[in-house]
């Protein structure tokens, strides 16, 4: 997983397309959120963010 997101660094600052760096947080957060969610005891409060 590392890998994807140092390759995906590495293209965003070669490219100078700084604006995807918000969008890639969100989607490693909300990510991160739903494994950390699922079969636990938060899961239904988690369920209604969404």
């Amino acid at each position: 997983m590392f890998g994807i997101l140092r390759d995906l660094w590495i293209y965003i600052r070669l490219q100078k397309k700084y604006w995807l760096i918000p969008i890639v947080l969100m989607m490693v957060l909300m990510g991160g959120i739903v494994v950390l969610s699922k079969g636990s005891a938060i899961a239904p409060f988690v369920y209604t963010l969404f």
